[in-house]
This record gives C-alpha cells, sequence and structure tokens, in this order.
C-alpha cells in the first residue's frame, strides 16, 4: 500500500494538472457514484490535499472528492485526453482542457461537502499527517507521552494513523531503526532524549522518502551501494525486505517476523 509520502507526491502531480482548471469531464467507474459526476463538472480544482493515505480534491463550489489508493491504486497523469494503455480498472477520471488525472484500481471513493469532511469516518480518526509541512518534532514527542498512546508498543504504535496519519509498513520499519529502538519498546518507556530521537527519525525518514520517491537509505550510502551495482531494492531500505542480511550499520543480521500480521524488521545489535 502506499504509504504518505506517495500519495503526497502523486497528489502534487495531481494538483501540478489541475489546480486552477475547470473540470471539464468528470466519470466514475463505480455505478454508484456516476450520478456524481454532473455535481463536479465544469467546476474549477482550487486544491489538491492530503491526510495520511487519503487524497482530496477540492474544487471551488465546497465539494471534494475523498480518494484512498489501498492496496492497488494508482494515480495517472498525462497531457490531453488521450489515457494510457493499461489493464487496469478507471476508477476516476478528471479532464481538463489540457490535463487528464486518473485514479486506478482503488475502490474508497465518495463525494463530500468540503465542510463536511470531517465526518468522514477514516478522515475523523486521523492524527497529524506526516507529510504536513508544519509538523514539528516536538508535537510527537508529545504525543509519545499521551495516555492514549504511552502503553503501546511503538510497533502497534507506528501503524496507528490515529498517532500519526501516512506511516505504513517500510517507514515503520525505518524510522525506528534510524532511531535505534526495538519495536516492542513501549512509548511509556522512553527517555527524553530517546523520545525526541524517535520523533526526529519519524520526520527525517518520512521527508527522505517523499524527496526521494520512496528511498529512506542515507543518500551517501545508497550512491555507495548504487556504484558497487547493488540492486534497487537492496539500496532503498536499511532494513525493510532485508530479512537475514547484514545490517548496513554493524553487520549484524536482520530479523523479521510478522507482529499483528503485518511484517516488520529489526537489528539485533543496533535496536535497543
Amino acid at each position: 500500500m502506499p504509504e504518505g509520502p506517495e500519495i503526497r507526491r502523486a497528489a502534487d502531480l495531481v494538483a501540478q494538472a489541475l489546480v486552477g482548471d475547470v473540470v471539464t469531464t468528470v466519470r466514475f467507474g463505480l455505478p454508484a457514484l456516476r450520478r456524481e459526476a454532473p455535481r463536479l463538472q465544469g467546476h474549477r480544482v482550487i486544491d489538491v490535499e492530503t491526510r495520511g493515505k487519503a487524497m482530496l480534491t477540492h474544487f471551488d463550489h465546497g465539494w471534494s472528492i475523498y480518494s484512498h489508493n489501498q492496496l492497488y491504486g494508482v494515480w495517472r497523469v498525462c497531457a490531453g485526453q488521450d489515457l494510457p494503455r493499461t489493464n487496469r480498472s478507471l476508477r476516476l477520471l478528471l479532464h481538463t482542457r489540457d490535463n487528464s488525472a486518473i485514479l486506478y484500481s482503488a475502490s474508497d471513493i465518495s463525494v463530500w461537502r468540503t465542510a463536511e469532511l470531517h465526518r468522514h469516518p477514516f478522515l475523523a480518526r486521523l492524527g497529524p499527517d506526516i507529510m504536513n509541512a508544519n509538523l514539528d518534532w516536538r508535537n510527537i514527542a508529545s504525543r509519545l507521552q499521551s495516555p492514549q498512546f504511552r502503553g503501546r508498543t511503538l510497533a502497534s504504535l507506528y501503524l496507528d494513523q490515529g498517532f500519526l496519519a501516512g506511516i505504513g509498513n517500510y517507514l515503520r520499519t525505518e524510522i525506528l531503526f534510524d532511531a535505534g529502538l526495538h519495536p516492542l519498546r513501549r512509548a511509556a518507556e522512553l527517555g527524553v532524549g530517546e523520545r525526541g530521537r524517535l520523533a526526529r527519525s519519524t520526520l527525517s525518514i518520512s521527508r527522505r522518502s517523499y524527496q526521494t520517491g520512496g528511498i529512506t537509505l542515507r543518500p551517501g550510502l545508497m550512491r555507495s551501494l548504487q556504484k558497487a551495482g547493488a540492486s534497487y531494492e537492496m539500496r532503498r531500505f536499511a532494513l525493510f525486505g532485508r530479512s537475514g542480511k547484514p545490517c548496513y550499520r554493524c553487520g549484524s543480521p536482520i530479523i523479521r517476523e510478522e507482529i499483528g500480521s503485518r511484517r516488520i524488521y529489526w537489528c539485533t545489535a543496533c535496536q535497543l
């Protein structure tokens, strides 16, 4: 499933194609939504927002499209109105005079009055968005101490969209490794310095993934591995997907486990 950085990058592309322009054609692939197309057609897109893994396309007359890519959804943007060739199922098509934005394969799509989006059952329970430029590490450190969250393990907490929106499996693994913290430690056990380190890692790893298109490994190490001929997957992440391989930092073997039916990786020496 795409995580917050990927959805924000997709939103940037959709915004570049649509914002400021009138949508001349709206087509929904889901039959239940087809009656909504006339409500949006002929109106101008004013913003494309993300909240965690959800995207919100806002129109100038106070209506918005909510979409969540889920496991298989993907956005495509192209110039003109000739659609890409694909076997994917079209779920949403937005044409302007000059550009097209198409969402394929997702099924969690709905149309809302913008002022009522706070009532959406998914959006209503989200914590701060990790891609929000105004999110400060101090806010994250404070949330780690909150009665609502402090009793949880980091492995559990860092998949809870109510704690922070936009973190998924790979970011969880990479953030906890960068902070040097074991996934089964509880937030309540962390000292002041550990909370600060974790909060900073949360922001830095998430923002690095956004800037690089999904690479969380330190840039210098990534370039060294690339020159040495390492595959993309072996130079993308520090730990995620590298079970049994040596840790780039200390050489110890990387462990993979299933916690709550979700895979997670850690280094037995670097994460205490």
